[in-house]
């Protein structure tokens, strides 16, 4: 093995060390998020919850009101995370950590993976009759073809 191959990072390796899953405090992310948990409890695994808080086109009126209602939902989804881990403290102990960032889901999804090297990425299925046209998050992320993707129903 060459010297500098072995100083190189490599993914999932040993089973996946950092598993990125996008919230957005629908149903479907949550049961993402309790997937994902699993996996990170039963791998030792870093479970990082990403929530992107979404921006709106150009030309929409970007009031206080929408900046406002877009924190409250990172608060919100923060507020639950810590209920969620304080109820099971001590019974699974899985290291986590909560980002928020603001932009389109799809390339916020992307950029957290990326800066985070994650081993593997998980969502939770559309909800959204307009994703018919658009392709969901989680089918650009598989298409993406840059980590394992799993969408949970």
């Amino acid at each position: 093995m060459e010297e500098n191959a072995a100083a190189q990072f490599e993914r999932g390796t040993d089973g996946p060390k950092v598993i990125v899953v996008g919230i957005d405090g629908s149903d479907s992310s949550w049961r993402a998020a309790a997937y994902a948990a699993g996996l990170a409890r039963r791998q030792a695994s870093k479970l990082v919850l990403v929530y992107v808080q979404p921006v709106l086109p150009a030309g929409a009126t970007m009031g206080a009101p929408v900046m406002d209602a877009t924190n409250e939902v990172a608060e919100e989804l923060m507020a639950e995370i810590r209920k969620a881990t304080d109820r099971l403290q001590g019974i699974y102990n899985v290291r986590w950590e909560f980002h928020t960032l603001r932009g389109d889901p799809y390339n916020g999804m992307v950029q957290m993976a990326d800066e985070l090297k994650a081993d593997a990425v998980v969502v939770g299925a559309s909800e959204s009759a307009g994703h018919r046209i658009m392709g969901s998050v989680a089918v650009r992320l598989v298409k993406a073809g840059r980590w394992p993707v799993t969408v949970v129903p």
